[in-house]
């Protein structure tokens, strides 16, 4: 309640002012567009894995895995400095984007890798141990009574797991909205252009402006609550629904 109140302090006028500029503005458009493909791109990796790996057994699984797990062994910072080693101006990968006219360090396309990165294991996390634990069983009813693979997967599967998948999806969603370090380290702080809102707030906090930095990150913590209301919303409908299977 503290940042909204003191978002609020210096009147409602002021607050709007604030999240109505040119610069926030162009922060909460870059957060969204970062989120909106970072989301949706884990979705389906994390639905993908985590069928693989809780249904099959294959070459590469443990490998998997650990990839899978690798966004939560490695600060944020470092993803990011790893990014800049990558595809900044003495990166490797820099003469081959050169000639592509691409820009990905201190440009959008950065900012997007480095969400997605970090939000990598939020969705297949979710999934995994509950696919694992179901086990087979429905599946191979459904292939024996005559479905194919894409329905068994659409009818089956997908159903059985759709709160943990929504949950997932959620978690992915929240932290890639919030997301500060590997974000700083490749967006540049080009005000107007790469700042997202976390990098937006620091900027405005650094310039003593506390009221617009306070009514930005309000917006952040309204986020924050939402996300823990649909949580305890979702884990209530997912336990309910585990417990219903158990009996079953």
């Amino acid at each position: 309640m503290l940042v909204f109140a003191e978002a609020l302090r210096n009147g409602l006028g002021t607050y709007v002012k604030a999240i109505t500029d040119p610069d926030a503005l162009s922060a909460i458009k870059l957060t969204l567009i970062a989120a909106g493909i970072a989301v949706p791109a884990n979705l389906v990796f994390g639905v993908a894995a985590a069928w693989a790996i809780a249904k099959f057994e294959f070459r590469g699984k443990t490998f998997l895995t650990t990839l899978i797990d690798l966004p939560f062994s490695v600060s944020p910072v470092v993803a990011g400095l790893i990014y800049v080693l990558m595809f900044g101006a003495s990166g490797w990968a820099r003469p081959l984007l050169d000639t592509a006219d691409i820009q990905i360090i201190f440009a959008v396309p950065g900012i997007v890798l480095a969400t997605i990165f970090v939000t990598f294991p939020f969705i297949a996390r979710e999934l995994i141990p509950l696919m694992q634990q179901q086990g087979t069983d429905d599946e191979q009813a459904a292939l024996s009574l005559g479905a194919n693979g894409w329905q068994t997967f659409w009818y089956v599967t997908l159903p059985n797991v759709k709160w943990a998948l929504l949950y997932g999806v959620l978690l992915c969603n929240a932290r890639a909205m919030g997301e500060f370090g590997a974000v700083s380290v490749v967006s540049g702080h080009i005000r107007g252009q790469t700042n997202t809102m976390p990098l937006h707030v620091e900027i405005l906090y650094n310039e003593y402006n506390f009221a617009a930095s306070f009514a930005v990150a309000s917006l952040l913590a309204g986020l924050a609550l939402l996300t823990l209301a649909l949580k305890s919303f979702l884990e209530a409908r997912h336990g309910s629904e585990l417990a219903r299977s158990q009996k079953h």
